[in-house]
This record gives C-alpha cells, structure tokens and sequence, in this order.
C-alpha cells in the first residue's frame, strides 16, 4: 500500500468548501487503497483523515510535542497510527520521508514550508522521485510566480519536480496516472 502525504491549512472548519474538499480526497485516496498521512491534527489534517477513514482507509497523523506545547490540540479522532515527533522540523522530515507522493491542498506559512522542503528534498535525492502535486488556484500562481520571479536559479529538471492542478478530482487523476506507469 502506497502512503499519500497531504499537507494543507489547520484553519479550515467542517462545511467550508476547503473542509469538503479536503474530505472529498481524503475518501478519493482510501477508496483507490491509499494510506493517507497528515500532521493529524486539525483543519485539512482532520478532513483528510476523516474522509480516509469513513472510506475504509488507514490514516496516519505526524504528531508533535512542539505543537501541542503551545497549542491546545490532540490528535484527530479518525487516526488510526500515530507517529509521535518531538519537534516540528523532525515531523516534517517524517511526513517527507516515509511517503510515496505528496499532494498540498491550500494552506499558509506552515503549508509552504511543508511544500518547499518537500522540493528541496526532490532536488538532493534525484535517484528517490516523488509526485509532488499542489492543489488549486492559489499554489498555482505562487509557483508561477516564483518561477516567472527566479526561475533562473532552479535548473529545468527541479522545475519538473513539481506540478499543479485545479481540484482535488485532478490530483487525485494525476496521482493515479503516475502509479499506474
């Protein structure tokens, strides 16, 4: 069984349009037998372990005791695993790590520091490809933007690395046509 990490926002709150997105892939994910992995908190964390889990899927939270130091949080209900870190930077690492692809649905700062250094980690380890695909309009103009800004200092195949589509119907297309190869 393939492990999806899905990073994206704590913000989100059920019966927004980012929670019901969020839900939507999570059952996308576990119905194509997909273990999903998730900081395992709250937001995006919990809409995506939850839709896993309603669809029969194993759901994996990236805990943290740096997290829980300065907020008031617990794991979500629908993780079934916990890897426990101790800071936020092993955590990350781990969500990285131990992943086959990863997806990044709209989020802020956090969000982006889990896309960047999923990237950067592509670039040092060429001989480990893995899909890494952002979700939604907000992803795609950052990108492009940064590319339109700097693209000269990231060589074409790093570029490459990284791709982005509009919905999470699309993500999961591009994920299953990746595996499927």
């Amino acid at each position: 069984m393939k492990t999806i990490t899905v990073f994206g926002g704590s913000k989100p709150l059920p019966g927004s349009n980012a929670y019901q997105d969020a839900l939507r892939l999570g059952s996308l994910l576990a119905s194509a037998d997909f273990a999903v992995q998730t900081g395992g908190y709250i937001g995006t964390m919990e809409a995506i372990s939850r839709g896993a889990a309603e669809a029969g899927g194993h759901v994996i939270g990236v805990t943290c005791d740096e997290i829980e130091s300065w907020r008031p949080v617990a794991p979500n209900r629908w993780v079934r695993e916990e890897k426990r870190c101790l800071s936020l930077g092993e955590r990350l690492f781990v969500l990285i790590d131990s992943c086959d692809a990863a997806l990044a649905l709209p989020g802020g700062i956090g969000t982006l520091a889990e896309i960047v250094m999923m990237w950067a980690q592509l670039q040092v380890r060429p001989d480990q490809p893995k899909p890494l695909i952002l979700i939604g309009t907000g992803w795609e103009t950052t990108i492009s933007e940064f590319m339109s800004q700097l693209g000269e200092y990231v060589p074409t195949a790093d570029q490459s690395r990284i791709s982005t589509v509009q919905d999470v119907e699309s993500a999961f297309a591009t994920l299953q046509k990746v595996f499927s190869r």
